[in-house]
């Protein structure tokens, strides 16, 4: 195969969720041509069987080809995230923003870190100026919702999640936000609805099951509380991931 085939046979296996397909793939598109392309794709199939070291190389080699490609950045931050660099990736988004302020997801991953450091005004903030730049985004209406739910601001972030769940019904991510408040304030019967509708929308999201399994047990559910438990232990399997896969471990034992 010629490189440009390579090329396209490995981004088809990544968008088929096939990197071990990918990763072999690109690699012999790799002994033949190096661009920045080449190395980005070979770096997300890298991070998608987690191999970090490999795939910090490759990032490495594709950001000396172009030391401002946006989507080598991003992967970048992704990088720093799963090795727990928080502040690296904090810099990443910020040389982001600053090679294209229209960059509303920057702002956005910027925005949650710095809730994460619990920078509840400055992350607002930042998160509405991603809002200014793209008001129908659900992606930046949910990102607002975590941050006000975050700081306290309930009612906020219903609005938030409601608005992301009427602009984009198709996005799990809206109903299993609400599912989290709905859990907050106890109101049971609401979050199983919502989390159900998540995982309807998207059965691969690890997330969904483990708050259901919360929901479960809530309800004196114990068996279907282990399913989702034992569900999200299936599919989440990120590093960064391990202490909660370890805290789920020890509520399955109890339920047993």
């Amino acid at each position: 195969m010629s490189f440009d085939e390579l090329i396209a046979k490995g981004r088809r296996a990544l968008e088929e969720d096939d990197s071990r397909s990918a990763l072999q793939t690109l690699q012999e598109a790799i002994k033949l041509g190096e661009t920045a392309e080449a190395w980005q794709l070979l770096a997300e199939a890298q991070l998608e069987e987690n191999q970090l070291a490999q795939a910090k190389k490759s990032l490495t080699a594709g950001l000396r080809l172009a030391a401002d490609n946006i989507d080598l950045l991003y992967l970048s931050a992704d990088l720093s995230l799963e090795e727990e660099q928080i502040d690296a990736a904090l810099q990443t988004y910020e040389k982001i923003i600053a090679i294209d302020p229209q960059e509303s997801d920057a702002r956005v991953n910027k925005a949650l870190l710095e809730m994460d450091a619990e920078q509840f005004a400055a992350a607002e903030k930042t998160c509405r100026e991603a809002l200014q730049i793209d008001p129908e985004s659900a992606f930046v209406l949910n990102a607002l919702g975590d941050i006000c739910f975050a700081g306290g601001n309930n009612q906020e972030a219903m609005a938030c999640y409601l608005r992301a769940a009427e602009i984009d019904p198709d996005e799990s991510q809206s109903y299993l936000n609400l599912a989290d408040l709905y859990y907050d304030s106890n109101q049971l019967k609401e979050a199983e609805e919502a989390c159900s509708k998540a995982l309807a929308l998207d059965a691969g999201l690890p997330l969904g099951y483990l708050t259901l399994g919360y929901i479960y047990m809530d309800q004196d559910r114990p068996q279907d509380a282990l399913e989702n438990f034992q569900q999200f232990l299936k599919l989440e399997k990120s590093p960064s991931a391990k202490q909660i896969r370890d805290e789920v471990n020890a509520v399955i034992e109890g339920l047993k």
